[in-house]
């Protein structure tokens, strides 16, 4: 970067106007349009209507993240903190007491407090009124009163909602804020009761408001148009990492923060590794080029997948594989329907794909008759789950005990991977499950076969 951060260097007194003049929060200076505030008006009463009288939850921001002596990693906020305030911005905290006896203490909202320093070397920070236009929190105070504040507020509350990560995917060896946090409050408080917010926010963060869908809609805008802008771009020769920069390209000048999740660009045999994401092998003619990603819009997430032929053209035999997991695809977005039990979702999907194996000669159905019921032989070729929850998060929280509802989105996501052959196929669609039926958010994403042959192969004007 060229630039050292020095806390003490003294601040010319002709930089308070620049300072003064900075552009406020707005459609123009914000990397996303902004956000209904009506949407996190609703989160929070629909998570105040599930605290018990008397409860009060508090809620911390992500940590920033070191990356090297003086530089941090890009800040990502808390998904919870998110999706009931609409902040997203570093060291804040989120106090919802419903039944508060103090009047206009049930909800308080914490912000960094700048100072000329802080506007030289970062950039504008939330004032108090950005911050209520955004979240629709009357009281904003400054991060340097919360314990005071927080202290008044506990000797009138009897329980308090703290939040951790209780994501099944979750692991970490650093103790991150609100761990932190949760254990500082049972030191000072040790005659409270303490309770989790998690099951509470993943019960309502699992189904999507409209205003959400429309969020999400955005993402996956994004992601069309970064998949049809490669479907140009690939052929023989180009490097996987070109076209992840391609990608990138499309995903920033649309708005988007940038990719949802490490994206992956597998050609050939390296489409078998699931997780791949060294994206540094070159293109070669004759392959299957298996693309996993999507874009990320005020913080929501696209999930995208698609397998395509590096020479613009599908061999016989990868156009029979790949129109065998299309068929899963198909089938599968219609089983997930309310009151499904996803597991017993994923069972079934398995055995469909049983099926599919066959035709194309890697199963043999006598075996399949046999086989262990554990350890299903359709798991040599496809051996992940076909969906999971998406949202604020690309892995969303979601109780997979609990049936599927409407508003849920989910991921259709099936694959066949053949090692032998140096084949890998996924097709992957973002579905919302309503009452009436699923819909499919991509709809508008070429994903047949013959259509992205024809978008490969049509010179542009």
């Amino acid at each position: 970067m060229g630039l050292y951060y020095l806390p003490l260097l003294p601040i010319p007194k002709n930089c308070l106007v620049k300072i003064k003049a900075h552009r406020p929060l707005n459609s123009e200076t914000m990397k996303y349009t902004p956000i209904d505030n009506q949407l996190f008006i609703n989160n929070r009463n629909n998570l105040a209507d599930l605290l018990p009288s008397g409860a009060m939850a508090v809620l911390n921001s992500n940590d920033l993240m070191p990356r090297t002596a003086d530089q941090d990693h890009t800040f990502r906020q808390n998904s919870d903190l998110f999706f009931l305030s609409g902040i997203d911005q570093e060291m804040t905290k989120l106090i919802l007491y419903p039944n508060c006896p103090l009047d206009g203490y049930e909800e308080v909202l914490f912000l960094r407090k700048t100072d000329e320093h802080i506007a030289i070397w970062e950039g504008h920070k939330y004032t108090k009124e950005e911050a209520r236009q955004v979240s629709g929190i009357r009281k904003i105070m400054w991060i340097d009163e919360f314990d005071g504040v927080l202290k008044t507020l506990m000797n009138q509350a009897t329980d308090c909602f703290l939040n951790l990560n209780e994501h099944g995917r979750y692991k970490t060896q650093v103790p991150y804020a609100d761990l932190r946090f949760a254990s500082k409050m049972k030191e000072l408080y040790p005659l409270h009761n303490f309770r989790r917010a998690a099951p509470l926010l993943t019960r309502l963060r699992a189904v999507k408001s409209d205003l959400e869908i429309e969020l999400m809609k955005s993402a996956i805008e994004i992601t069309n148009k970064a998949f049809r802008r490669i479907l140009k771009f690939i052929k023989p020769g180009v490097m996987e990492y070109e076209i992840e920069a391609e990608i990138m390209h499309e995903f920033i000048r649309n708005r988007a923060t940038g990719p949802a999740y490490s994206s992956i660009i597998a050609s050939g045999p390296n489409a078998c590794v699931l997780h791949y994401v060294d994206n540094n092998q070159e293109c070669k003619d004759g392959e299957v080029i298996l693309m996993d990603f999507g874009a990320e819009y005020a913080n929501y997430a696209a999930d995208l997948t698609r397998s395509i032929p590096v020479n613009g053209r599908y061999s016989d035999r990868q156009r029979q594989v790949y129109d065998a997991v299309l068929r899963v695809v198909d089938k599968a977005t219609n089983m997930l329907r309310p009151g499904t039990f996803l597991d017993e979702y994923h069972k079934e999907v398995g055995k469909i794909m049983e099926s599919e194996l066959v035709g194309l000669g890697l199963l043999d159905a006598v075996d399949i008759k046999n086989q262990n019921p554990a350890a299903p032989l359709y798991k040599k070729y496809f051996m992940h789950g076909t969906s999971h929850f998406l949202g604020l998060d690309v892995h969303d929280v979601g109780d997979k005990t609990r049936p599927i509802q409407a508003g849920n989105v989910f991921t259709v996501e099936p694959g066949i991977y053949i090692q032998e052959e140096g084949l890998g196929i996924r097709i992957e669609n973002d579905v919302l499950v309503t009452e009436e039926k699923t819909i499919n958010l991509m709809a508008d994403i070429p994903i047949e076969a013959e259509h992205i042959e024809e978008l490969m192969n049509t010179v542009a004007v």
